[in-house]
């Protein structure tokens, strides 16, 4: 089977996946308490609609969005709420939550269930995908009906769902692909026809051949929707990546899909979108994958939104002896959290848990002067130079940085897999765009 893949950079880690691929989601119990932060998106956060002491239920909105590139927040359990207050996310900032004490009763808001929603004009389908708070669910987080509704002057005409997951350790999109397809193919459905484009792809590595099995029988039927199998490379699963590998097409320096006719939305991402206009069920779980060398039993899980990080570990039969690191999302472009207190949030595709001996041998150490080997630029999938944004962060010349492109970079991480000096190249890369804005 040929396979397509992007011409340029890319790293082939271990993808370590094996560990929990072959476990079927499991749907966890509502935990006692969730605090369900108000910020989950890019873009301006929510504002509360409750007050301490309200009782909501499942599926009421109990955030309003505060502008265009914004996304309501709903109750992910039925009871009380008892609290307003901070709490961290997965970078280490503090946000504000709503905090419910679930009462166990599961009460759910009035849904609006509706067998003949493909009938529905675009319009309709759209208020309703905005109405559920969806947003990009492989980590990204950008509202959904942003994406959906470009300006009048930006012709879209293909859609692309990203069933890549090259993240590695990471398969909860995998599982969702081998579990509900058919789901996803109508939810990719959804978004042809509010967009009114005639082509919707879809994509998956070649390290993933039941999932596109699964996928490609679930789209036969349906003339407009090609199943794409792509290489297994690191970054596959990045927007502009897809779109050059599947479209051919070039998003320009400092530009946007939209620009070159593209809407790229995850797998996860489709599936809420086909639970929201088939049953008016706004976003208030998704599936986490636990993993790593350093979880007792790694496990796919569906998880309320507001679950602290700290129960789905538990649920996991706990952390091995020599456990020392938590990441929120995959090794390669997720954050190393402080707290297992973090809530689950719309973006939290995975946690892994690495043991002190990966670490170690990993990237810990002191980092050494760059040697110009210039194999971060061979590594990189944007055609960029890693290393005069490394040298020139460190030297505290953010705004310089500019002058390479830097805010084409979207932090893949490539860069830094490779160099053999341990440098902490992202981590540079951040701070720069931070503290260079011109």
């Amino acid at each position: 089977m040929s396979t397509a893949t992007f011409p340029m950079g890319g790293i082939h880690p271990p993808d370590e996946k094996e560990l929990d691929s072959h476990c079927p989601i499991e749907t966890m119990k509502a935990p006692a308490r969730v605090m369900i932060p108000l910020a989950q998106h890019i873009g301006a956060p929510c504002v509360s609609m409750v007050e301490v002491g309200k009782r909501v239920l499942i599926g009421e909105q109990i955030g309003n969005p505060q502008g265009f590139v914004s996304a309501p927040v709903h109750a992910s359990v039925s009871g009380k709420v008892v609290s307003i207050e901070n709490c961290p996310n997965a970078q280490g900032k503090m946000v504000p939550a709503i905090v419910i004490e679930n009462d166990k009763m599961e009460e759910w808001a009035p849904l609006e269930d509706d067998p003949d929603f493909m009938q529905r004009p675009a319009d309709v389908l759209l208020k309703r995908i905005k109405a559920a708070g969806l947003v990009g669910m492989g980590g990204a987080t950008f509202p959904t009906h942003v994406k959906l509704s470009p300006p009048k002057e930006k012709r879209i005409d293909a859609v692309i769902i990203n069933g890549a997951e090259c993240e590695p350790y990471l398969t909860a999109d995998h599982r969702v692909m081998l579990e509900s397809p058919r789901e996803i193919v109508y939810g990719l459905k959804i978004l042809i026809k509010v967009l009114n484009v005639g082509k919707g792809h879809i994509g998956i590595e070649n390290n993933k051949p039941d999932a596109i099995q699964k996928m490609s029988e679930a789209a036969k039927e349906f003339p407009d929707v090609e199943v794409w199998t792509l290489q297994t490379k690191y970054p596959q699963g990045a927007e502009k990546m897809l779109i050059k590998t599947v479209l051919g097409r070039e998003v320009p320096s400092g530009g946007l899909p939209m620009d070159v006719g593209a809407v790229v939305q995850n797998v996860g991402t489709a599936y809420a979108v086909y639970e929201a206009c088939r049953y008016g069920k706004p976003l208030v779980e998704r599936v986490v994958s636990v993993t790593g060398r350093g979880i007792t039993t790694p496990k796919n899980l569906r998880a309320r939104i507001g679950t602290p990080v700290s129960q789905l570990i538990e649920e996991c039969g706990g952390m091995k002896a020599g456990a020392s690191k938590v990441i929120s999302g995959g090794p390669m472009m997720g954050f190393s959290i402080s707290s297992l207190d973090v809530p689950v949030m719309k973006g939290t595709s995975g946690l892994v848990v690495m043991l002190e001996s990966e670490v170690r041998n990993g990237r810990s150490g002191k980092f050494g002067n760059c040697i110009r080997c210039g194999r971060c630029v061979e590594a990189c999938p944007m055609g960029l130079m890693p290393l005069m944004f490394s040298v020139l962060s460190e030297k505290g010349m953010y705004a310089d940085t500019n002058d390479y492109h830097l805010l084409d970079c979207f932090e893949c991480g490539s860069c830094t897999y490779v160099c053999p000096a341990k440098r902490p190249i992202v981590q540079q890369i951040r701070l720069a765009k931070m503290l260079g804005k011109r």
